[in-house]
């Protein structure tokens, strides 16, 4: 008995943007799945106790306005509205890829989250358990490699050792 193809998924057209309108996206994505980080950099970039993103191809993000840039790291961006302060994306400065924070989304409804990560930084006073897996930061070789290669081989990977070095 032969099993049924595996569908091949639709692509999705979603449009989102900031608080005050200045800035708006839209992106076409292949996947409907998104994550939390818990990781203390994006706690504090967005002043929350984690952030739920979705990982696009930067290609494929079509900006009206153009974000300010933050540099977190020496090798990492993060985009926000000028105007009202919105944090609206996260990407490597050498990847082909991005992530945009699903509450910027007009409907956020239209991801689903997957997974967790960062979760050595989850506040256990504000997280329900939801039953999706989680990955540790440090558990992560291509993150971890990021540092060392920015930060030299002792690098505690973090916001002290992105302020002490960037």
């Amino acid at each position: 008995m032969s099993q049924a193809p595996t569908p091949v998924p639709t692509p999705l057209t979603l449009t989102g943007g900031c608080l005050c309108g200045a800035l708006r996206y839209t992106v076409t994505t292949e996947s409907d799945e998104g994550y939390y980080c818990h990781c203390r950099m994006c706690q504090l970039a967005f002043g929350n106790t984690r952030v739920p993103w979705f990982n696009v191809f930067q290609r494929k993000v079509v900006w009206q306005g153009e974000p300010r840039q933050y540099a977190s790291s020496t090798f990492a961006r993060r985009g926000f509205c000028g105007n009202c302060g919105t944090p609206l994306s996260f990407a490597y400065v050498d990847s082909e890829r991005m992530d945009l924070a699903v509450g910027s989304l007009d409907d956020p409804n239209a991801l689903r989250p997957v997974s967790h990560f960062g979760i050595e930084s989850i506040v256990p006073r504000w997280h329900a358990e939801d039953g999706l897996p989680g990955e540790r930061l440090d558990a992560s070789e291509r993150l971890a490699k990021r540092w060392k290669d920015h930060y030299g081989a002792d690098v505690v990977p973090g916001v002290e050792a992105a302020r002490a070095g960037g």
